[in-house]
């Protein structure tokens, strides 16, 4: 059976109009009622703020993604143990003005990663709305998330980068041994049981 289309870095285009973010969540397929209540509540937010949900300078909250990266074989993925909140997470961030999801998600996950020739499923797999705490230079916010599944080639060899204490590749069975948090958990159970 033939996979999913994957795309390139260089083939996401920069989208400024929050519209593209909001066809790309309502065209998610929630597989539960928590993950359709999520769907709701970022179409809601993005209704509320048309000119500005995927701009960090939104303080109440922004529109961010993430990704998955899962090696070459599908076997493992990559986390970060993110030096601002402590524990280890999918690599994204924040939209800074582009709508086109898939590709922001795509695009931090290249910066954070430092492999090049990651290719992106645009299909999201799944939503999270969170807060982050705040900070001296920020307020508490939300950050309301899309994610994605990404591809590292063969022979993939991660750098670190600035945002980060540590990289490091997980088989699944391994996540009950580290500092994650349930959303976390949840992305691996729905990338792993689709690829």
């Amino acid at each position: 059976m033939k996979g999913p289309r994957l795309y390139t870095a260089e083939e996401l285009v920069f989208a400024p109009e929050v519209a593209r973010s909001r066809a790309i969540l309502e065209s998610y397929v929630p597989w539960c009622e928590a993950q359709r209540a999520e769907r709701d509540r970022m179409l809601r937010f993005v209704d509320d703020h048309p000119d500005d949900a995927h701009q960090r300078t939104l303080l109440v909250g922004h529109l961010t993604a993430s990704a998955l990266v899962l090696d070459a074989k599908g076997e493992r993925a990559l986390l970060t143990h993110h030096k601002k909140l402590g524990r280890w997470l999918q690599l994204g961030g924040h939209c800074d003005g582009d709508a086109n999801l898939p590709g922001v998600a795509l695009r931090e996950c290249v910066e954070e990663s430092g492999i090049d020739g990651l290719a992106i499923d645009p299909v999201p797999i799944d939503v999270d709305v969170h807060v982050i705490p705040a900070r001296k230079d920020e307020p508490e916010h939300l950050h309301l998330d899309t994610r994605f599944v990404v591809h590292a080639p063969a022979g993939a060899r991660e750098v670190l980068s600035d945002e980060s204490i540590a990289l490091r590749w997980f088989w699944p069975e391994e996540l009950a041994t580290i500092a994650t948090d349930d959303s976390v958990r949840r992305l691996f159970e729905r990338a792993f049981r689709s690829h």
